[in-house]
């Protein structure tokens, strides 16, 4: 594992310290080289909060683990209690929950990311399954509440691939919708753009999320770092896979 983190981060200076990041999930093999792409330019912070989708369906529709510790390869990484417990206390819509977490990958292939980059990084983790506006912008604005009053930065990240399983003409279009609402900081043009368009993005809620805490927190543009499909790893173009790198400043 090391040795692909290697292999992935690049060391692009100077490094940004960014307000939040949108970063991919499928395996390393197809999508590693957007991830690497977007943590190898910033200085990480101590804190981060995770936003992800939740595959499974296990769990309630909005969980949250305020305590513990997350096992990977290599070691592990704790979880921000003091900061866990705040936005718990803030959002009438998360919940204390290890269901959702348990089977659900979306979150963990960020950690080891995290870990080289800082070694006492700690971490909430946010799985989301419920998907509408109102709901991703109450849990959006009880995060940037919190975010706003904490004593130190807090990195915000939303783990999401793009639209699944299409060629790659359709999605490059279908994908193109979807960063372009995210560079405009737009949680409502997110949503249109995947319901208008049929987009098959499986992150759109904490991606709503994280631009609906935005707002609150004042972020002023987006930079998109890259954009790769499966397809241009795999040379298979019928059905294909979007993933997106962005930085938010």
């Amino acid at each position: 594992m090391e040795a692909d983190l290697s292999r992935l981060l690049e060391d692009v200076q100077p490094k940004v310290t960014p307000r939040a990041l949108v970063v991919p999930h499928a395996g390393w093999m197809y999508s590693g080289k957007v991830a690497g792409a977007v943590y190898g330019r910033i200085t990480l912070p101590r804190l981060v909060v995770l936003l992800g989708p939740n595959h499974t369906g296990l769990g309630p529709g909005g969980s949250i683990m305020s305590g513990g510790r997350w096992v990977i390869p290599g070691g592990d990484l704790p979880i921000a209690a003091d900061l866990g417990r705040e936005i718990l206390k803030a959002s009438v819509d998360l919940h204390e929950d290890q269901q959702a977490h348990a089977r659900e990958h979306a979150l963990e292939v960020q950690l080891p990311f995290l870990r080289r980059l800082r070694s006492d990084v700690q971490f909430v983790p946010i799985t989301l399954m419920r998907t509408g506006l109102d709901f991703c912008t109450a849990v959006g604005q009880a995060v940037a509440q919190v975010v706003k009053g904490w004593p130190e930065p807090i990195l915000l990240i939303s783990s999401t691939d793009l639209n699944h399983y299409e060629s790659q003409a359709v999605s490059n279009r279908k994908d193109r919708l979807v960063i372009d609402a995210i560079l405009a900081l737009d949680p409502g043009g997110l949503q249109r753009a995947v319901r208008d368009h049929s987009v098959s993005m499986c992150g759109i809620a904490p991606t709503t999320v994280l631009l609906a805490a935005l707002r609150e927190l004042g972020a002023q543009r987006a930079e998109l770092i890259r954009y790769m499909t499966s397809g241009d790893v795999s040379g298979e173009y019928d059905r294909v896979v979007g993933y997106c790198g962005v930085i938010i400043h």
